[in-house]
């Protein structure tokens, strides 16, 4: 009789620990994570379309929001503060000007901020003391990588245009970058800033007034929204237009050594995971991308007339063929 109410209170005492278990698990909410990006173009779109396939891939339980402020500044600061008060738990900004004003919202807040496409964090004020509650990935490309893409195609070239939107501090960097690397190996080279799009014709056509062989735009949000306009006013004058990104090139330009997109959301997409899974994000520095981007579009080629010899054809990956059949995103 005793070993019978023993067993009672033993299958009773685990029914309870059962029970509670299951409450809890069905209380558990899935975790909130938004992803803003400024404006729609190619490259921020692929972004946001691997961090969330990579989320909802991962095993763990996220609920996902995407917010686009389509290029109104004051749409963006709304957008942050309207998805900080729906209680999100991760947020992930993409590129530069997202992030900056999300280091504003979010200060103080204890949520985790979780940037993509940064190029030059430290300058951005995305790193520090007051910077803890902030990690990410860094779309940041090696100054030399950028002067040996066109050294590529172009061995005998004699000056570079570097041409970037003056408000967007992930371009100015690379610019910045690649202008003292010039400095530093006496390549020739000039440059044009643009305020707004509707500057972009007349500053492709300063700078090839002044005598430059090619151009090159590295990871700008505003340029490559524009990329038609861009290469249209570049080819027909023959100059090619290298870029900081295969989906620059997937829109027209000639070739990169840049960023491969879809490498950049999958670590974005690694880091949302690993705070999910209970990482402070102190404790995980920002990253740089672990794999570069190598694309030529045969069909750009042939619209300025350029000539690929077979052996640097062979390293890099063929984005778009000459008949304009594209392979961008496969």
């Amino acid at each position: 009789m005793k070993r019978t109410v023993i067993r009672s209170l033993m299958t009773l005492a685990l029914s309870l620990i059962l029970v509670a278990a299951l409450s809890v698990s069905a209380l558990a909410e899935p975790i909130r994570v938004a992803v803003v990006q400024p404006l729609t173009h190619t490259s921020l779109n692929q972004i946001r379309d691997t961090i969330v396939a990579e989320l909802e891939s991962s095993g763990v339980e996220f609920e996902i929001v995407t917010r686009n402020a389509e290029g109104n500044s004051s749409a963006l600061s709304t957008i942050l503060e309207n998805v900080k008060m729906d209680g999100v738990d991760i947020l992930v900004p993409i590129a530069t000007n997202t992030a900056q004003s999300a280091k504003v919202v979010y200060e103080d807040s204890g949520i985790p901020v979780v940037f993509a496409a940064v190029s030059d964090p430290v300058a951005a004020g995305l790193t520090g003391d007051d910077c803890g509650f902030i990690t990410g990935v860094s779309n940041n490309i090696p100054a030399a990588e950028i002067v040996r893409l066109i050294s590529d195609f172009q061995p005998a070239y004699q000056k570079i245009g570097f041409l970037y939107t003056s408000s967007e501090t992930n371009s100015v960097s690379t610019i910045n970058a690649a202008k003292a690397y010039c400095d530093a190996n006496n390549i020739a080279y000039e440059e044009v800033s643009i305020a707004n799009l509707s500057e972009l014709q007349t500053a492709v056509e300063t700078l090839i007034s002044k005598g430059v062989d090619a151009l090159y735009t590295g990871n700008d949000n505003s340029i490559a929204s524009a990329m038609s306009t861009y290469i249209d006013a570049a080819y027909e004058y023959g100059i090619p237009v290298y870029c900081g990104a295969d989906s620059m090139v997937a829109d027209g330009g000639f070739a990169t050594i840049g960023v491969d997109y879809v490498q950049l959301g999958k670590q974005v997409a690694q880091i949302v995971v690993r705070l999910a899974n209970g990482e402070q994000p102190e404790d995980i520095p920002y990253e740089t991308l672990s794999e570069y981007a190598k694309f030529v579009n045969l069909q750009a080629a042939e619209r300025i007339g350029m000539e690929i010899d077979g052996e640097i054809l062979a390293s890099y990956s063929v984005l778009v063929e000459a008949d304009g059949t594209s392979h961008f995103g496969e």
